[in-house]
């Protein structure tokens, strides 16, 4: 059963199309990885998923409902959380305070998200502005988990973090998808994509290039999809190929 789904979406930066033509589906309790290079229109697909960039063209339905023209507090009342690159914490405000700002009834709770998060227990009482990348991040995804979200958008869990802390981060969120969170994830680094995810999509320049199960695709598939690799072999071979066929009149 399928939880969300996007059809046929446009989105635009100014004149920039940022993504184009995208559909997807992500099924209910299901872990998707959707990877790709920098500008590839990740972060603004699960932006505009969440509310927070008006598409142009094509629509985005939440457990059968049609959300796109609905504001993104709206679809956190639904059960849309989103994780933003940059990971805006309120620095001031303790790791505790942190949590408990968007607080909604359900599964999880400070204790869970602690339990889950265990380098945040000892850190609870510490302001954001004190804490280090990971756990800056651990905050950042403690703090939507505790909306209770039914679909979870990550966006670039491990950006800029020790390799330390993203070995951290994704235990913790083993414990997340173990639970039952329907997970969607933007990350770059392929080996932790395949590794957490049930199916891998990889974007290049707007588009959808390559959809498969993690366990199906090998890395040299999603490297070549990731860069264009197999694109650029396929026009290269048009470029060479005789504009007639062979014998054939001009």
């Amino acid at each position: 059963m399928s939880l969300l789904e996007v059809r046929d979406l446009d989105v635009r930066h100014g004149l920039l199309q940022a993504v184009r033509h995208v559909s997807l589906v992500v099924g209910s309790g299901e872990t998707v990885a959707l990877v790709g290079a920098n500008g590839a229109g990740k972060s603004t697909l699960l932006r505009t998923i969440a509310g927070a960039h008006r598409p142009v063209g094509g629509s985005v339905l939440f457990d059968g409902g049609d959300i796109t023209r609905l504001p993104a507090h709206k679809r956190v009342g639904l059960g849309l959380g989103l994780v933003p690159e940059g990971r805006h914490l309120f620095l001031s405000l303790t790791v505790e305070e942190n949590l408990r700002v968007a607080a909604r009834p359900g599964y999880w709770d400070i204790e869970r998200v602690l339990d889950a998060f265990p380098l945040l227990r000892e850190r609870r009482g510490s302001r954001a502005v004190n804490l280090s990348g990971g756990e800056r991040q651990a905050t950042a995804i403690g703090r939507t988990l505790t909306t209770n979200p039914r679909l979870l958008l990550l966006d670039e869990v491990s950006l800029g973090l020790a390799p330390v802390a993203v070995d951290d981060l994704y235990r913790s969120l083993r414990t997340v998808i173990d639970q039952g969170t329907t997970v969607l994830l933007v990350e770059q680094d392929l080996g932790r994509a395949m590794a957490v995810a049930q199916r891998v999509i990889c974007m290049l320049e707007g588009r959808l290039v390559l959809e498969g199960r993690a366990d199906e695709l090998t890395r040299e598939q999603v490297t070549e999809a990731y860069f264009g690799l197999g694109r650029i072999g396929t026009e290269a071979r048009s470029a060479s190929a005789p504009a007639t066929p062979a014998g054939g009149a001009a």
